[in-house]
Parts: structure tokens; C-alpha cells; sequence
């Protein structure tokens, strides 16, 4: 009984995940679903790494804020994301020595 529950399990799963890939390449989308479908890594990207800007030190939050505005102003300049994440590290340090 339990392995067919996991069988079953790993059916559901699977078919949600295959069913987009087979489907997505005949599907012709308006260019602004296309550029609002882009943007969704980014989005849930910042969703994911805000509240650790936020949590950097809790009781002086501006200074996650202060490194992450220099990842930001790094990654405008399209610098390679290493520089980025090395800038913010640096200017966390740098203002909490």
C-alpha cells in the first residue's frame, strides 16, 4: 500500500511539471505575458532575499538596506553577480566595524 501511495505521489507530481514543457512550445503568448513571465524569477527572487536584507543585523536594519542598495547600484552597471554580492558583503562589513 505504501509504495503505491508514493507511486501515485510521484504521478501527481510529475505530471503538473510535464505537462507545461510539452505544452509551452505550441503556445504563441502576447508579448506583455511574455515580458510579465520574465519577470517572474526576479520577482521571486526579491521576495526570497528581502527579509535576509531585512534580518542582516535585526535591531539596525538599514544597514542589510545600505548593502543591498550597493548590489543593486553594482548590478545596474550588469557587473558579473559575484562583484555584487561581494560589494554588499563588503559594505555590511565595512559599516559594522
Amino acid at each position: 500500500m505504501i509504495i503505491a501511495t508514493i507511486i501515485g505521489m510521484a504521478i501527481v507530481t510529475m505530471i503538473p511539471r510535464f505537462i507545461p514543457a510539452f505544452i509551452m512550445d505550441k503556445i504563441q503568448f502576447r508579448p506583455w505575458v511574455n515580458q510579465w513571465l520574465n519577470a517572474i524569477p526576479f520577482a521571486a527572487l526579491g521576495a526570497l532575499i528581502f527579509p535576509g536584507i531585512m534580518t542582516v543585523i535585526p535591531e539596525r536594519p538599514l544597514i542589510g538596506l545600505a548593502g543591498g542598495a550597493v548590489a543593486v547600484v553594482i548590478a545596474l552597471f550588469n557587473v558579473n553577480v559575484i562583484f555584487a554580492v561581494l560589494g554588499a558583503i563588503l559594505t555590511v562589513f565595512l559599516i559594522t566595524m
